[in-house]
């Protein structure tokens, strides 16, 4: 499903290089819910990034479903991330847009009629539990109550992967719980592979199937969770 090869990101400014990402490499099947777990700086952010490549690596390849998209023209790309839907720790909605609005808004980009538009984001208001949110804006919604809708706005184009930059981060616990509990629904019920950024041990044990550990822009340790995790302890 994604396969990352001997990936190294190096970000060059005017005070010299900072390695980001040191020749590395990991693989998710089709079907895992993925954690990549860290502490702040370890690389995990531009891992992910890499994957849809809002980061280009410096260095290494990265393949999703046996394609190189590394070495894909914009063009291809563009249909590629379509594939590959995206949610951010801070939701990044449209203020200025209500929800329904929100979770149409990739369905307008990628030209879908309006009205198949509008059934779709409404299809996913009933996923994530928000049909009486609808026409509420942002500023009117609870911190939870955002995060599904930049869920249900990831996967407006049905994609095959979600990728999670520290979605959870900026929840409450109750609500973080909630929000895990959606995501896992989605990958058992919809099939999607989730890949899941985060500094905390509690997300990792509570749905990731596998995790790789990063520490200093290398990955130190992947596998099954339940065999990792007493090393991440002991760290």
């Amino acid at each position: 499903m994604i396969k990352i090869e001997n990936v190294t990101k190096i970000y060059s400014n005017k005070r010299g290089d900072f390695l980001a990402l040191d020749d590395v490499s990991m693989e998710v099947e089709k079907g895992d819910v993925y954690g990549v777990i860290g502490l702040s700086g370890a690389g995990k952010s531009t891992l992910v990034r890499c994957i849809n490549l809002l980061e280009r690596p410096t260095m290494g390849k990265v393949y999703i479903d046996g394609e190189e998209i590394t070495a894909m023209k914009k063009s291809q790309l563009i249909k590629v991330r379509q594939s590959l839907g995206m949610i951010f720790q801070d939701f990044n909605l449209l203020m200025q847009r209500n929800v329904i609005d929100n979770i149409k808004f990739p369905l307008e980009i990628a030209g879908v009629d309006k009205v198949e538009a509008k059934k779709r984001a409404l299809e996913l208001l009933h996923l994530v539990g928000l049909e009486e949110k609808s026409h509420s804006y942002p500023a009117q919604l609870s911190g939870g109550q955002k995060q599904r809708v930049a869920i249900a706005r990831a996967l407006a184009n049905s994609p095959k992967v979600l990728l999670c930059d520290e979605a959870t981060s900026a929840l409450d616990p109750v609500t973080t719980l909630s929000i895990l509990n959606l995501l896992k629904s989605i990958n058992e019920k919809m099939g999607v592979t989730i890949v899941i950024i985060t500094h905390e041990m509690k997300v990792v044990e509570t749905i990731c199937n596998k995790v790789a550990v990063i520490e200093s822009a290398n990955i130190v340790k992947n596998g099954y969770t339940k065999d990792i995790i007493g090393h991440f302890k002991e760290v």
